[in-house]
């Protein structure tokens, strides 16, 4: 019998500290190699730490919710024969419990007894990311029960959407109780821990230090939008599906070639600012798990089509959970929509080290003057918001203008 500590690994990047976001498993369970134990949060991503060795679970080495630096013990695993394994399982959960209590798998709080055993034997716990185990406690699906078609019986997202799911309950009316008699709902605590903390860490301290101002601008999209359906109708399913964004990223791109100050990051402890040449543009994205930023690297060289195909992937790669830390780093400008939640007009807060962002509104249809007389025509604004410290009013409201020119007479976007 020997005991294996498994520490807190060095992820790169100079990262010196994590922090613990879930835990998939509890002290006296069974683990195999490579069977995923716990996830932590660093300032890029979530990443999942697996067993390099398979055993029992003695001790887990901190909570949900902990900051760890790197090297500290994450876990205690005990390795040893089947038989013996077997035999001293529930002792080892018992000593265990006093080490940490964490919580369940797929709920972000934290615990304070250990998890009531699982459906199936300790050592045939399923195998499946975060997300995989989130959606499959939303929809309330024993994980258990689903048939894994990923590599090394990993569930996937696509078995979940073939597993029965659990009958509803009853929408047939019922009658309402008095409104007097209605108990109120009771209150919840909910930790800030992993992406919401990271988020909630960077957007205070991002309009703590800088003195952002925003501007909007209404955009008439009515022949870009008659251009997008065009182009939809032409290519079918032989190309891939195009949305609004792949046109503002070329719009994007050609602007910010004619005002690079906007595409810039600025340091502000060395007191230096970085006009980039690329255009690397973060697309707001909202997960499960919270807002994360990928990464559409080097935008200039994509078309349409290979802009809409990788946005498209990055956008599914985040909520699924299956994004890499590179993948959410380097951007020089940020993008962001909520489609047709946008409202009217937005503040968006900037993403720090950069010195702008680009809001986009929602998409209505408003009668126009134009040509001596009223006419339905599609209008959009953009709210953009600004790094007073680097980019001066003026330069902001020439990039904004060069954005809409652009937008509002799409034959531009294809003359550099």
């Amino acid at each position: 019998m020997a005991e294996h500590l498994i520490k807190v690994p060095d992820l790169g990047e100079g990262i010196a500290e994590v922090e613990l976001v879930a835990w998939h498993v509890a002290p006296g369970d069974r683990v195999k190699e490579d069977q995923g134990l716990a996830d932590v949060m660093t300032d890029k991503a979530n990443v999942e730490i697996p067993s390099p060795v398979a055993g029992t679970v003695v001790a887990l080495g901190g909570e949900v919710g902990q900051v760890m630096a790197v090297g500290a013990t994450l876990i205690r695993i005990e390795v040893e024969g089947e038989a013996r394994g077997a035999k001293r399982g529930a002792a080892a959960k018992a000593a265990a419990s006093a080490v940490t209590a964490p919580p369940a798998p797929a709920a972000p709080v934290v615990a304070t007894a250990p998890l009531a055993p699982s459906a199936s034997p300790p050592d045939e716990r399923p195998i499946a990311s975060p997300a995989v185990r989130r959606r499959a406690w939303e929809l309330g699906i024993d994980l258990a029960t689903v048939r894994a078609s990923g590599p090394g019986d990993r569930i996937l997202q696509a078995d979940l959407d073939a597993a029965p799911k659990p009958a509803q309950p009853s929408t047939a009316p019922v009658a309402a109780a008095p409104r007097s008699a209605a108990a109120p709902a009771a209150d919840r605590s909910i930790p800030v821990i992993g992406v919401r903390r990271k988020i909630a860490q960077r957007m205070q301290e991002s309009k703590r230090r800088i003195p952002h101002y925003s501007y909007v601008e209404e955009v008439d999209v009515t022949e870009i939008e008659a251009l997008r359906a065009r182009l939809n109708e032409r290519h079918g399913a032989a190309r891939p599906h195009l949305t609004l964004l792949p046109f503002l990223v070329r719009a994007l791109v050609l602007a910010l070639g004619e005002h690079g100050r906007v595409n810039a990051t600025f340091d502000d402890e060395a007191g230096v600012i970085t006009e980039h040449g690329a255009v690397h543009l973060g697309i707001a994205t909202q997960t499960e798990a919270g807002l994360m930023v990928p990464v559409l690297r080097d935008a200039a060289a994509h078309d349409l089509w290979s802009a809409a195909a990788e946005i498209t992937r990055l956008a599914d790669a985040a909520r699924a959970g299956r994004i890499v830390r590179a993948e959410l780093s380097g951007s020089t400008i940020t993008l962001t929509s909520l489609g047709a939640l946008g409202g009217i007009a937005s503040t968006p807060v900037i993403n720090m080290p950069e010195v702008a962002i680009v809001g986009v509104n929602r998409i209505v249809q408003r009668p126009v003057w134009r040509d001596g007389g009223v006419v339905p025509r599609r209008l959009m604004n953009l709210s953009s918001s600004f790094d007073h410290r680097v980019v001066d009013g003026a330069v902001a409201a020439a990039f904004v203008q060069a954005l809409r020119g652009r937008l509002e007479s799409p034959a531009q976007l294809f003359i550099d």
